[in-house]
């Protein structure tokens, strides 16, 4: 049950957006999430509104105005391994999409189960 947030400039085409949710729903897909379990927002942000340093950290190239922040809510109990292999995947299917790696910062945020809501002021799994 992630809620997903993908922040990046301005400018994306409505395509665009739907291919990068394809790509993201399709990784978190892979890692046991049921497929009707969908809930994305995009952020699009003016320059002066999304500040972020270009080469942390290290980076070689550094972020182009193609840069993207993935961020995913879940609930708790995903091992490290599962992170891993939702991030390979979700690089592998970005660059399918022409995102160089170094453009896509993602962050994973926990929280337990008696925190959601789906509907109705319901909780599900508590």
């Amino acid at each position: 049950m992630p809620f997903i947030t993908i922040t990046s400039l301005k400018g994306r085409s409505k395509e665009e957006k739907q291919k990068i949710g394809e790509a993201i729903h399709a990784a978190i897909v892979e890692s046991g999430v049921p497929p009707a379990d969908r809930f994305q927002r995009f952020l699009d942000l003016e320059p002066e509104n999304f500040l972020y340093d270009k080469h942390y950290p290290n980076l070689e190239k550094g972020r182009s105005e193609n840069f993207v922040v993935i961020e995913i809510l879940l609930s708790v109990g995903r091992s490290v391994k599962v992170k891993r292999k939702i991030l390979e995947s979700l690089i592998a299917k970005l660059r399918d999409l022409s995102f160089d790696p170094e453009d896509v910062f993602v962050s994973f945020q926990e929280t337990a189960w008696e925190n959601w809501s789906f509907a109705n002021g319901e909780i599900l799994h508590a």
